[in-house]
């Protein structure tokens, strides 16, 4: 099978990659969520610490770097612990942590993301 490339900039990237990679279903366009990235990439964390940033993009439907800004906020915010690992990122969600809007301040973030998520040891509750 021939594989078509591309020029992008200073990337090359094969057609068949970027047609067999597996891409999440996103939303139909023009509609909405209730969370937005900052709780789609805590909702990626808790289900899987060992993610990786590339990972979490591709999952929440952003770029790389929006990801890794996303992932530092939370960590500058208390929300998630980042560990190092060797060469890799290790991650645990604080549930105790209080949700940062006033309407919801009296609700930590357990009471919401517990729901969705399957618990994985290491978690804070």
């Amino acid at each position: 099978m021939l594989l078509k490339t591309c020029q992008m900039g200073s990337k090359i990237c094969d057609y068949w990659s970027m047609a067999t990679k597996k891409k999440p279903t996103n939303p139909p366009e023009g509609s909405w969520t209730f969370f937005t990235n900052h709780g789609h990439v805590l909702v990626c964390i808790a289900q899987n610490p060992d993610i990786r940033i590339s990972d979490i993009a591709d999952l929440v439907g952003i770029g790389e770097r929006a990801a890794h800004r996303i992932v530092g906020e939370l960590v500058d915010g208390g929300y998630v612990i980042r560990t190092k690992d060797g060469r890799r990122n290790t991650y645990t969600v604080d549930y105790t942590q209080h949700l940062r809007h006033p309407l919801e301040a009296g609700h930590t973030i357990g009471e919401i993301f517990k729901a969705l998520i399957r618990m994985k040891s290491g978690a804070k509750s």
